[in-house]
């Protein structure tokens, strides 16, 4: 199988060391199967997207070595997400947050898992104001996949631990979910190496997949850097930022020999970014045994 892997960042903001290390894994796994390797812009959100932000991860990524054979941008594909939603079975929502909160503590089941499950309160009102959201209606299935970075399987029931979840916000905005698989589908990406904090949407994302008539990738969810505190990094928290150190000085070459190291990964003190594709290659190579 010709492998396509991608890097998909948001541009909120400049790249901090966790975004590095997983624009990194999803580029030595590309490169190391002699595969291509794309870059998107995910900035679908204009409320969070910040000017200049991409031409910042563009540097940054540039500076690390990485390099990338196509690049896409979601604002400039609005008519694919439109088109895909059109064979969904959605309907309007005008809940606000703290509305479904209410209906979910007030019924019987209320779910204990980390994520609060939509109570279908719309399905039969089916509002029609003009700032209403669609819900998808999500088959009752349990969909299973099976993570190719942790080898653990995991599961969920669609209506019970996921519930109709939003493909399109009330602003006109269509949701990550939607955008993602539509365009994993249309750039025919084989492979996806993405932070684990996304693992729990990857099965709703396959069943949006599977509704749409599209192949699903393998999945490889690596761990997320996290501080000291064992808190994840992230950019809000103020994690150190990739320009920042670039502008300072920072060896590139260090730099990225300590986040390979992070990894548990021998290498020199100064690597460079091709010298860890063979690196990584025999990682595959080990865990595939």
């Amino acid at each position: 199988m010709h492998v396509i892997g991608r890097y998909a960042p948001s541009p909120t903001g400049p790249m901090h060391l966790g975004n590095a290390r997983t624009a990194l894994l999803a580029w030595l796994h590309s490169r190391a199967q002699g595969g291509q390797h794309l870059l998107r812009i995910e900035d679908l959100d204009t409320s969070r997207v910040r000017p200049g932000a991409a031409d910042l991860v563009r540097r940054d990524l540039t500076w690390l070595g990485l390099d990338w054979d196509s690049e896409y941008i979601q604002s400039e594909r609005i008519d694919l997400y439109a088109a895909a939603l059109l064979h969904l079975s959605t309907y309007p929502c005008s809940c606000s947050r703290r509305q479904i909160a209410e209906a979910v503590q007030a019924s019987a089941g209320a779910p204990h898992g980390p994520e609060a499950v939509y109570p279908g309160t719309c399905r039969s009102l089916q509002p029609k104001t003009p700032t209403a959201a669609l819900r998808w209606r999500v088959p009752n299935e349990t969909i299973c996949f099976t993570d190719h970075w942790s080898y653990t399987t995991l599961c969920q029931h669609l209506p019970s631990e996921v519930g109709d979840f939003v493909v399109r916000r009330g602003d006109g905005v269509y949701a990550y979910h939607l955008a993602v698989v539509v365009d994993d589908a249309a750039m025919g990406v084989t492979d996806v190496v993405r932070g684990a904090d996304l693992l729990g949407s990857t099965p709703r994302q396959i069943a949006l997949q599977r509704a749409l008539g599209y192949l699903t990738p393998r999945y490889f969810h690596v761990p997320l850097m996290t501080d000291f505190n064992g808190e994840r990094l992230a950019k809000r928290g103020g994690a150190p930022s990739l320009s920042n150190m670039r502008e300072k000085g920072a060896s590139a070459e260090r730099l990225l020999s300590d986040l390979a190291t992070s990894l548990g990964w021998s290498v020199p003190r100064e690597v460079m970014a091709r010298e860890l594709v063979g690196v990584y290659a025999t990682y595959l190579h080990n865990v595939d045994k």
